[in-house]
């Protein structure tokens, strides 16, 4: 099933790095819409921003992948599809459902995503075996939910995921899990993720307790 469109969203890009995309847009063989930030607002706002300009613009659907490689472009269909045919509101990849497979992830990851899910699984009572796993899909018409606010600046980091995967799962949202692939590449400067975990983990595990306990909404 082919992509309509590609948004990237990239903050205080190199020129390098934009020589990049351009090339890579023109290759694209589908429109390209690069948002350039000239400072460092956080994934979350970098996805906000992806989404709101693909409803704005009339898309009805996204699909969210990690820009560092990890993820394999030709496994979109397998998210966008179910949406697509009107089945489910929200596709979440996962490594670990049959089908799926994970190579080179670092020890303390492994044991921190399969912990996690399980967590998930008990405090929202909804079968969950991959949350951290990036590569999703969505029904933009989430976004118009009042119940749902991802305009608020605790989510500018990485807990806008978990805020709507939190959301989708205790809202009645229509939610399967799909098998993906996870390659860890260490191809970048700082090893396999930007992730660093005293200062990261807590907006990753945040959403999950916040939200359970009332304390945001």
């Amino acid at each position: 099933m082919p992509v309509s469109s590609v948004c990237v969203v990239i903050d205080v890009p190199l020129k390098s790095v934009m020589e990049k995309i351009r090339i890579a847009a023109k290759e694209a063989g589908v429109p390209v819409h690069i948002i350039k930030n000239e400072s460092r607002r956080g994934v979350g706002y970098a996805l906000r921003q992806g989404m709101e300009y693909l409803n704005n613009t009339d898309h009805s659907i996204a699909v969210t992948i990690s820009g560092n490689g990890k993820d394999d472009p030709r496994e979109v269909d397998r998210l966008l599809t179910p949406v697509v045919n009107g089945r489910v509101d929200y596709v979440q990849g996962s490594r670990y459902l049959k089908g799926g497979r994970t190579e080179r992830m670092p020890f303390v990851r492994k044991v921190f995503n399969r912990f996690y899910p399980l967590l998930w699984t008990i405090l929202t009572d909804r079968k969950c075996t991959d949350v951290t796993n990036g590569y999703r899909c969505y029904r933009l018409d989430m976004l118009k939910d009042r119940r749902i606010n991802l305009r608020q600046e605790w989510l500018n980091g990485y807990s806008l995921e978990y805020y709507l995967h939190y959301k989708a799962l205790t809202l009645d949202y229509r939610i399967i899990e799909v098998p993906v692939s996870k390659v860890y590449l260490f191809g970048h400067r700082g090893g396999y993720s930007r992730i660093q975990p005293l200062k990261d983990w807590w907006p990753i595990l945040s959403p999950l307790v916040l939200l359970f306990l009332g304390v945001r909404k």
